[in-house]
Formats: structure tokens, C-alpha cells, sequence
């Protein structure tokens, strides 16, 4: 049989005394077991600690993480804001050029009301703000393709308004009128597709538009002649010159000088022949004076 007690003999140092001590086995049983019980309480307290310590630091991380997500939100709201405002801006700017260039709206006119976020956000509501602020965004991109329509549509009327003819090519008078005339050679009927303004022989004669020289020349009839190509389907006719200035794929401004007056081809005094040509078609060239 196992023993059930035991003993424990001390012998303290220099002396002869012994003194010895009984120990039963139920009481060592119950020291190991408070021993486990005292290794495991103070395990368990290591645990905890550690557990409030990482939880400490997940809840100062929170905090930061909310310090920075309330920061973000007040940017995306002055964002928000800063976007509406150029909104207003574009849109009076849009309707009023619209209106000079008698425009029609653009094929979106709308915007969906939007509105500040409450005081405590979320995230959900945070991404709520921000696409907001991408549907402003939009707005202000029909805005700006608006402007640029508008753009594109000025620049074209002032392409065309340089190059539709405008004024006296020479300082002079009007000789002869566009349409049936008697010819001054033949006597006959005929028709003339120009405007003849006599000059002395020598005045400048300028560009009535702006344009490119397609021909610089002498040519049966016109003497010497120069036709500017103005596109939109204009062209301007200058004949009986008495020395051309520009040559042929020369760029020329309106006011610039091309030419002289003179008398060289079929011709019965000095003075310029003007001709103004739409899609190859003579037009009465008072029209544009």
C-alpha cells in the first residue's frame, strides 16, 4: 500500500537538534492543488492583461481612425461646397452666353438636390457625401462641354464673319453695277457678275475679307488678276490690276494690300473689277460693301 504520511526531518546548520515534521498525503494533494489553482488564477490575470492591453490599442486606433474620418468629412463637405459654387457660377455664365448666342439648353439642364452631412457620420454616409460630389462633378463636366459647344460655335461665326466679305476693296467710284449691262465692246446684252469702281491707276487695293490667294495672275479678260479663297464656299474677285502683290497659297488678312488698281486686260479706263462668290455662284457685291 502507498504510504500515507510522511516525514520531514530538518537539521538546522551548527546544531544538534532534529526536529521532523509529519506530513500526511492529503495534505500534499491539497498543496498541488492550490498550487494549480494559484498557476492558473495568475495565467488567467496574464491573459486578461494582455486582452486590455490590445484592447487599448484597438480602441486608441479607433479613435485616431474617427479623428481622421471626421477630418475627411468636414474636407469632403468644404469640397462639396467649393464644387456647388463653381456650379452657380458655370451655370449663370452657360445660360447667359447661351441666350447672346441664341442657343438652345443643353440636352441636360438637372441637377439633384444635395445636402451637408449630419454632425456624427459614418462611412456609409461619408461614401453617400462623396457621391454627391461625383454627381456635381458631372454637372460641372455638362457645364463645361456646354461652354466648350458654345466655344466651338463662336469661333466658327468669327471664322465666318472674317471670311464673309466686308467692304470697299479701293477708294473710288462705282462705274459700272453688277447684273445685265450693255457691253462696252459689243454693244450686246450681257451679264456682269461684278462691280467696277474706278480708281486712278497705282491705289492700293485690300482684301475685303480674310483668306488664301488661289490665284495670282493674268488671265484672259481680267488682266492681272487675284482671286482670295475666304472658305465657307466665299471667294473675292480683284481683275485689271496694274501689278498684283500676293502670290499664290499667301495667307492675307481683311484691310490687307493686294493689289493696285489699273487697267490691263479688257478694259476701258482704270479700275478694278470686284467680284464676291458663294459656292462659285456671283453675288451682287453691293451687298457686302
Amino acid at each position: 500500500m502507498a504510504a500515507r504520511k510522511f516525514t520531514l526531518l530538518v537539521i538546522p546548520e551548527g546544531s544538534h537538534h532534529v526536529r521532523r515534521l509529519v506530513v500526511r498525503l492529503w495534505t500534499l494533494r491539497l498543496l498541488a492543488a492550490l498550487l494549480v489553482v494559484l498557476l492558473g488564477g495568475l495565467g488567467y490575470l496574464a491573459w486578461e492583461l494582455t486582452g486590455t492591453r490590445v484592447d487599448y490599442t484597438e480602441l486608441s486606433r479607433l479613435r485616431q481612425a474617427n479623428f481622421a474620418q471626421n477630418k475627411e468629412l468636414r474636407v469632403l463637405s468644404q469640397r462639396l461646397e467649393d464644387l456647388r459654387q463653381e456650379l452657380v457660377v458655370l451655370a449663370q455664365n452657360d445660360a447667359k452666353v447661351r441666350v447672346m448666342a441664341k442657343l438652345t439648353k443643353p440636352k441636360s439642364d438637372s441637377l439633384g438636390g444635395v445636402g451637408g452631412p449630419p454632425e456624427d457620420a459614418s462611412w456609409d454616409e461619408i461614401t453617400d457625401l462623396q457621391l454627391q460630389i461625383d454627381q456635381v462633378r458631372a454637372a460641372i463636366d455638362l457645364r463645361r462641354s456646354s461652354q466648350e459647344e458654345i466655344q466651338g460655335f463662336l469661333n466658327d461665326q468669327r471664322s465666318l464673319s472674317a471670311a464673309k466679305p466686308l467692304g470697299w476693296p479701293t477708294r473710288g467710284w462705282v462705274t459700272s453695277s453688277f447684273g445685265m449691262r450693255n457691253s462696252p465692246f459689243s454693244g450686246r446684252r450681257k451679264m456682269h457678275e461684278g462691280l467696277d469702281i474706278a480708281a486712278r491707276t497705282g491705289t492700293p487695293i485690300v482684301a475685303t475679307a480674310d483668306g488664301i490667294v488661289s490665284r495670282s495672275e493674268t488671265a484672259p479678260g481680267y488682266g492681272k488678276l487675284v482671286v482670295i479663297d475666304h472658305g465657307y464656299g466665299y471667294k473675292t474677285f480683284y481683275a485689271h490690276n496694274s501689278r498684283n502683290l500676293v502670290k499664290i497659297g499667301e495667307r492675307v488678312r481683311r484691310g490687307q494690300k493686294i493689289a493696285e488698281v489699273g487697267n490691263t486686260g479688257s478694259s476701258t479706263g482704270s479700275h478694278v473689277h470686284y467680284e464676291v462668290r458663294l459656292n462659285n455662284l456671283p453675288l451682287n457685291p453691293r451687298k457686302f460693301l
